[in-house]
């Protein structure tokens, strides 16, 4: 079922507004996934998936890619529950440190790429 135009159009304004309070992890890593930069792969930046506003999304490959700063370690429980929904539906979900990111970014992009390669192998 599609969303009806007035929930698209808040859909697209909270994704607005989540890009425009992004980290410098984010930014960076977006930079990288960014217009199909990582093997051809399109990801989405701050995209409605199901309830939840994930940080990247690769639709194609039913992945999501989670970054997280120090207020995710008191919130480990309902990251885990948002984690189980997304893969309910069918998403893998991989969370990276925002330090990670910025300090080693080249090895957080190897470690994508590998989960989009294996789900490109998965038959559907």
């Amino acid at each position: 079922m599609h969303n009806p135009p007035m929930r698209r159009a808040q859909d697209r304004q909270r994704e607005r507004e989540l890009r425009g309070a992004s980290t410098d992890a984010e930014e960076r890593l977006w930079f990288q996934l960014r217009d199909r930069r990582l093997c051809g792969w399109k990801f989405r930046w701050q995209k409605r998936v199901g309830p939840w506003y994930v940080d990247f999304a690769c639709l194609e490959a039913r992945l999501v890619v989670e970054l997280d700063g120090g207020q995710h370690a008191e919130r480990r429980a309902h990251d885990a529950e948002r984690t189980r929904q997304l893969n309910d539906e069918g998403f893998r979900v991989m969370r990276f440190w925002n330090d990670e990111v910025l300090l080693r970014t080249d090895d957080v992009l190897a470690a994508i790429l590998a989960a989009l390669e294996e789900s490109s192998r998965r038959v559907p």
